[in-house]
């Protein structure tokens, strides 16, 4: 009778009682304690504490190029001025000093791609050159009424570029970032225990996907003009493709791993995506994330809203995606 109250008790669990055999069964004092004994607790189980990590080879140490204006190469107008200093490292600086609110700036390359930007301070913003080597054209534009624009500065600077790796090394406009930000000091941590840049920017790309997820509703009513805040993105965890791809660029390039911003379509969508340069491989573009011998799918804002399987069936062989242009 004792067994089959065991066997009882077992299949109904531990939230209810056995059921009823027509009696009390007390077990004999040779079975187990007596009655009136009070019964023994187990023994608390001491939690093994997490395990530290371990410092991988690589050096994680931050690594934040900052852009100088040193006026060595200066173009002035009563309303702006363009320093070209350092247009060799592939970036240029702005500032716009008039009285105008509205103020446009256009960046055409020997690419002939145009890059318009919205100059939305009164100190010296820095914008990439990411045309190649060639003459650019720097134009300021100040707002007359609408949509409507008259021309407040044009210069042509020609541009060399020293190493075609640095301008996706130094923060600009789309991918502002500094030694002081949250999402450097995140990248460090992060990377911590790698031991190549390859467990890097897999480390990296695996807490965005992990972490941020999609703003619908901020996609569907983005304006024109919106420059990602990489350190509010982190905050809030929540962001369109272009904050995706900005963070993951920043935290990448402040470890010195050369990270381009990409923008355009993906199918009919417009959208953003990042291709980074790894040592000894080159540039890994687009849409790539390493799974242990191969690259796939790197795209941080697919890796994080679509499953693999529909995401390779819509990627395919990356046709899908068309660049237009490169920050």
């Amino acid at each position: 009778m004792a067994a089959s109250l065991a066997l009882a008790a077992s299949l109904t669990g531990c939230a209810g009682s056995a059921p009823s055999t027509g009696g009390d069964i007390t077990p004999p004092a040779s079975q187990g304690q007596p009655a009136d004994s009070p019964s023994q607790s187990p023994a608390p189980v001491a939690e093994t504490p997490p395990a530290e990590p371990v410092k991988g080879s690589r050096d994680n140490s931050i690594r934040c190029l900052v852009p100088m204006q040193d006026g060595v190469n200066l173009i002035e107008s009563d309303v702006a001025s363009i320093d070209f200093s350092h247009s060799d490292d592939g970036y240029v600086s702005v500032k716009y000093f008039g009285q105008v609110p509205i103020i446009k700036l256009r960046v055409t390359g020997p690419d002939e791609v145009v890059y318009t930007y919205d100059l939305k301070t009164n100190d010296y913003e820095v914008f990439p050159l990411t045309g190649g080597n060639g003459d650019y054209t720097i134009a300021v534009y100040e707002n007359i009424e609408g949509t409507q624009y008259a021309v407040a500065m044009s210069e042509v600077i020609n541009v060399t570029i020293a190493d075609e790796l640095t301008p996706y090394l130094y923060p600009n406009q789309y991918v502002n970032f500094s030694e002081n930000s949250k999402c450097v000091k995140l990248a460090s941590d992060l990377v911590y225990s790698s031991n190549s840049d390859l467990e890097a920017v897999q480390a990296v790309y695996d807490y965005i996907v992990n972490n941020i997820t999609y703003d619908t509703a901020k996609a569907e009513s983005k304006p024109t003009n919106y420059v990602p805040d990489v350190d509010h993105i982190l905050d809030i965890k929540t962001g369109i493709c272009l904050d995706y791809a900005s963070l993951m660029c920043s935290m990448l390039r402040s470890q010195g791993i050369p990270t381009r911003l990409e923008i355009g379509y993906a199918a009919d969508a417009y959208h953003a995506w990042i291709s980074v340069h790894i040592d000894d491989v080159g540039w890994v573009n687009g849409i790539i994330e390493f799974t242990g011998d191969t690259w796939q799918l790197m795209d941080p804002t697919f890796g994080a809203s679509t499953n693999d399987a529909a995401l390779k069936k819509f990627i395919g062989d990356g046709t899908n995606y068309t660049l237009q242009k490169i920050y």
